[in-house]
């Protein structure tokens, strides 16, 4: 926990208050004073109100150290009544003549003095130093007497304007370093007791997996292991050492789903609490005995999402409760798969008050596309605090470029620290401050969005991709009607290049989903789509959009996979539909786009949910029929590879021809090293002749790599790999 510094003013505090005007600035010359004391947050806090009022009146206000005498138009930070507040809380009151900020400890003065800039002095702050406030030669406060206290303690989310550091305490977030102890925040099993280390000389630290111990980076501990807990107490204990004044620290699952250790130990207490949650609380607790004055954070996330039956966590033990695999298009309380993730809310709500919640708002495989959830945010917020919530996480907005990623933060923000301020109110005057005259049209575009969305009875969810809703919100006759308020809201501001360049920014998203939209459509206009590409890129080189998902694609490689990959012209492959025969066919879901997709020129895009088919564990096997004797030397196939997924690339192809389908002819074999980066790729496997071959048909075996290895999140479980396209040339 983080500690709490309440300095109170006995003098002060013993003397009846009494209201007056505090001049601080009169004609461009100061008048007050900031008075603070040495400590770090209370000196950004001052710092920070002397730069805005120097921006606001020209004038510079001196800085006096607390030892100084209290004068009249003084602004006294971090001193002053401090009953009633709560971690970083502020009381903001006048007494003759002087304005006492005080604090509920923590970053409660620094607060309170982003409070007075906004609310007094009509300071906004929208993003990576972007900033409104109107000059005044002049500056009064009168009438200042009122206190908050955050509804969460910790207010967490993720932007790129983060690295300002005024942005950041204007918009009130914190971040794991001012929490957690050597930056140990989420995923931390394999850092604690690595598998590099340990996996080859004891495996049986690590998760018994499908018939055997499988140590890797994703996977878990055996938490029923003695020689497990007293390694991982000693380094624990080194963490703390190492950094004095951090009391937190995260011991919590590796990224993966459903690689929990099933020995008999481990499995018989997953029976008895109802969930493999069981197993990592009581081992959470463990810890918590050996050092009850530190504050213990671990995951209730995909496996461990339900509490156990059983066991309660201690009061330092601290539940990170995450809704990854959540819909969007509604609150967490209307759709089933919001509902499941209530049931363990409220759950853990009823064995524990020290709940820190991780809330995903993004289109992680897509972040710049629509995602207009704007609608749920406060419900879901209000939901959290009333569920004994102290922590929260919002991820919701991360690149420059993304969907309203800077008023998607500066929302959450305001709703975070108040989830009763009301969220279109919010949005309204975040749009009317930051696009100006552009504001209305922009405003109406993202409304008639999200009521295209909720009409549609499509799902919105953070692996989204924009071609699935292009029969709903990004239908034909909407993206036209989209452009029309885009091009109004561009016109609007045409005379401000600041304002022009926001509205530009904040369109690529939309721009963006048109391309991946023709692709998926096929693409009839070269001319006019390659227009709209280079557009594209222009913008997002000129706005700095550096990447497209959470993998790391960047608009550049983008633009230049679109031009070969989806910019060809019809007819270049010799397979173009041929019938497809399975051997060894697709999961059953794909089994019916199998029969067209393979060979209907239509490339799939980053994401498997759209034109890819899917084979899960197995091996492929199946023929091309081209319907007649056809001359080629080149035979492939475009493989996803998308680890995040589970999906990876397969270690090898074969193909053989025939004439009559019946009796084949090896003509070679394509294969592939293991592939582990974390970019979305398209990989085409293939195998050429160095002379022409006829043949009517055409066979191609795939070994795919059937299991996730010890590095994947899915370690011991059953891998994908997919096709989109069978290339014969």
């Amino acid at each position: 926990m983080k500690k709490l510094t309440m300095l109170c003013l006995s003098t002060m505090l013993s003397a009846p208050m009494l209201l007056a005007d505090v001049a601080l600035v009169e004609n461009g010359q100061p008048k007050g004073r900031i008075v603070c004391d040495t400590a770090a947050v209370n000196r950004q806090g001052a710092e920070l109100l002397k730069k805005f009022v120097k921006r606001i009146s020209g004038a510079e206000l001196p800085i006096v150290n607390s030892g100084s005498a209290i004068r009249k138009n003084d602004v006294v930070i971090g001193r002053g009544d401090a009953s009633s507040l709560t971690e970083d809380g502020f009381r903001l009151k006048e007494d003759n003549g002087r304005l006492f900020i005080s604090s509920g400890g923590d970053k409660g003065a620094l607060y309170g003095v982003v409070s007075l800039l906004e609310d007094n002095l009509g300071v906004n702050y929208y993003g990576d130093n972007e900033y409104s406030f109107q000059p005044s030669k002049t500056i009064v406060l009168k009438g200042i007497d009122r206190y908050e206290n955050p509804a969460f303690r910790y207010r967490q989310s993720q932007s790129y304007a983060l690295s300002d550091p005024d942005y950041r305490a204007f918009m009130r977030f914190e971040e794991p370093a001012d929490e957690f102890a050597g930056g140990y925040w989420v995923h931390t099993m394999n850092r604690l007791l690595p598998s590099d280390v340990y996996g080859k000389s004891h495996p049986e630290y690590y998760s018994y997996i499908n018939g055997e111990r499988r140590p890797g980076h994703a996977s878990q501990w055996c938490l029923n292991n003695p020689e497990v807990l007293e390694k991982v107490v000693a380094a624990i204990d080194s963490v703390f050492k190492a950094n004095p004044g951090r009391n937190m620290i995260s011991v919590s699952q590796n990224d993966g789903n459903f690689t929990n250790c099933a020995c008999e130990l481990c499995a018989a207490v997953d029976s008895i609490e109802g969930s493999p949650s069981g197993n990592f609380v009581r081992f959470l607790n463990k810890l918590a005995k050996r050092f009850p004055d530190k504050q213990f954070s671990t995951l209730a996330y995909l496996f461990t999402m339900h509490p156990p039956k059983v066991t309660k966590p201690l009061p330092n033990v601290n539940i990170m409760l995450c809704d990854i695999d959540c819909k969007r298009e509604v609150p967490l309380t209307d759709n089933a798969s919001g509902q499941d993730f209530m049931k363990a809310l409220e759950g853990w709500s009823k064995i524990s008050d020290n709940i820190f919640v991780w809330d995903y708002g993004i289109n992680f495989s897509n972040t710049s596309t629509p995602f207009p959830n704007f609608p749920i945010l406060q419900k879901n917020i209000q939901t959290f605090r009333d569920h004994h919530v102290k922590m929260h996480f919002s991820q919701i907005a991360g690149y420059r470029g993304g969907d309203f990623s800077e008023m998607r933060a500066w929302i959450v923000s305001k709703l975070m620290w108040n989830p009763e301020a009301d969220s279109d109110s919010l949005m309204r005057a975040f749009m009317k401050g930051y696009y100006g005259e552009a504001a209305p049209y922009i405003y109406d575009y993202e409304k008639l969005l999200e009521g295209g969305l909720l009409a549609s009875n499509r799902d919105l969810w953070i692996y989204d991709s924009p071609v699935s809703h292009k029969d709903g919100m990004l239908n034909q006759n909407l993206i036209k009607r989209y452009d029309e308020l885009w091009d109004k809201a561009e016109k609007a501001v045409a005379a401000d290049s600041a304002r022009l360049a926001k509205v530009q920014r904040s369109r690529l998203p939309l721009q963006y989903s048109k391309l991946e939209i023709a692709r998926s459509n096929g693409i009839t206009d070269v001319a006019a789509t390659e227009k709209m590409l280079e557009d594209f890129r222009k913008k997002a080189d000129l706005y700095g959009l550096k990447y497209l998902n959470e993998n790391g694609n960047t608009p550049g490689e983008y633009c230049e996979l679109f031009k070969t990959r989806f910019l060809r012209e019809p007819g270049f492959n010799k397979a173009r539909g041929a019938k497809i025969n399975f051997i060894e066919g697709p999961d059953k879901k794909y089994a019916a786009l199998g029969q067209s997709a393979l060979t209907d020129e239509l490339f799939g895009g980053s994401n498997f949910i759209e034109g890819w088919v899917g084979w899960e564990g197995r091996d492929g096997s199946f023929v091309v029929d081209l319907g007649k004797e056809t001359e080629f030397s080149h035979v492939g196939a475009d493989f996803l590879h998308q680890i995040g997924g589970w999906v990876l690339l397969p270690e090898k192809i074969s193909v053989s021809v025939s004439d009559d389908g019946n009796e084949f002819k090896k003509l070679g074999e394509d294969i592939r090293e293991e592939d582990c980066t974390p970019s979305i790729k398209f990989v085409e496997f293939a195998v050429e002749t160095p002379k022409p071959v006829k043949a009517r048909y055409v066979k191609m075996d795939v070994t795919g790599t059937k299991m996730c290895p010890s590095w994947h999140f899915g370690v011991g479980h059953p891998s994908w790999f997919f096709i989109d396209e069978v290339i014969v040339k």
